[in-house]
């Protein structure tokens, strides 16, 4: 009986693309239960899966967080570039689709809903990327309101752009870029003398940003499990009006990082690290399955994906000294819905 051959040297090893098929799936649902029923598959045959993707990476991909699995940070870096690689492979076994699309001859109004910041921060930067591609497009960006949960499913949007929490059953979301909280005041304010502590952040008045007027969230959650509490003196529903808030009183007001970086730079406000344990911002985009092949979304939603990924790392206005610096950085489930009470769920 003659012994196999090894391979030759300096081969690399074989890959099965099937797992990036799986890996897409899992990061998209969450779980390995909406994983196996999006691919088709049993229950512990996903989880066999799973078990080979975590050997591939060497990360544990998804993580037992409660009741729910999270996604590593690992796997939220790699998230947008595995959608694009499978949304690319499928377009090529897919005749007529992606293939024959040419974004120069679409004449098409895409409707993106979205915050205020998010609008500011990618919406104008995928107005001015779609023009150079698609002179026909034209981008409809309208603000989240409390009723947009269907938003999708009904067609009042095409694309949803956010912290995605609780979106319905059938939607499809795929992270896109994560930001981090960061606190902000006006140059000059009290609050940046000497160290910055739980304590001193939470005796200043704040400013919270919420479309239904909440004027407690997260923030106040993490400061009562220390037994401290603050005084929230007006809540706005954007943050856009949060920081204008913040640029003419002594108000404290949150952000995201990067979110908020050019009207911090604008306004002449400072950031400065929270010095609580905030869950990070995971932004993603979401859509109905309804639009999962159509050529011209897929365009849209690559052209969202690469817009996002010129942003660039987690950058931002130079942050005060206080708090440590990998606060607030826990990592949350790709989710729909939008940042509202200070970094919770709308």
């Amino acid at each position: 009986m003659q012994s196999s051959s090894p391979p030759p040297r300096g081969s690399a090893p074989s890959l099965d693309l099937n797992l990036l098929t799986a890996l897409d799936a899992l990061l998209t649902e969450g779980s390995v239960t909406g994983a196996a029923r999006r691919l088709h598959l049993s229950t512990p045959a996903m989880s066999r899966t799973l078990t080979r993707v975590r050997r591939a990476l060497d990360d544990p991909v998804l993580v037992r967080s409660g009741r729910h699995m999270v996604p590593t940070p690992r796997a939220l870096e790699l998230a947008g570039e595995v959608r694009g690689i499978v949304e690319r492979a499928e377009a090529v076994l897919t005749p007529g689709a992606d293939g024959d699309f040419e974004p120069a001859a679409l004449e098409r109004t895409f409707t993106l809903l979205a915050d205020d910041a998010l609008l500011t921060l990618v919406g104008m930067r995928l107005l001015e990327r779609m023009r150079a591609q698609a002179p026909g497009v034209s981008l409809r960006l309208l603000p989240e309101g409390p009723g947009d949960s269907t938003a999708l499913r009904e067609g009042v949007a095409d694309l949803e752009l956010g912290v995605v929490d609780a979106p319905t059953p059938e939607t499809r979301v795929e992270h896109v870029f994560t930001d981090t909280n960061v606190g902000v005041v006006r140059r000059g304010h009290p609050l940046l003398d000497g160290e910055l502590t739980a304590e001193r952040f939470a005796a200043a008045d704040h400013v919270t940003a919420s479309r239904r007027g909440r004027f407690h969230g997260p923030i106040d959650e993490l400061l009562a499990a220390r037994g401290l509490r603050r005084r929230v003196v007006a809540s706005v529903p954007t943050l856009a009006a949060a920081l204008m808030v913040v640029a003419q009183t002594d108000l404290v007001a949150r952000t995201g990082r990067r979110l908020g970086a050019a009207q911090l730079d604008r306004l002449g406000l400072v950031a400065f690290e929270i010095p609580l344990e905030l869950p990070a911002l995971p932004i993603a985009q979401a859509w109905h399955p309804r639009y999962e092949k159509d050529p011209a979304h897929r365009w849209l939603r690559r052209c969202v994906r690469e817009t996002a990924q010129d942003l660039g790392p987690a950058a931002g206005p130079g942050i005060a000294s206080g708090a440590d610096p990998a606060a607030g950085t826990a990592a949350r489930p790709p989710g729909c819905g939008y940042t509202d009470s200070e970094g919770g769920s709308s």
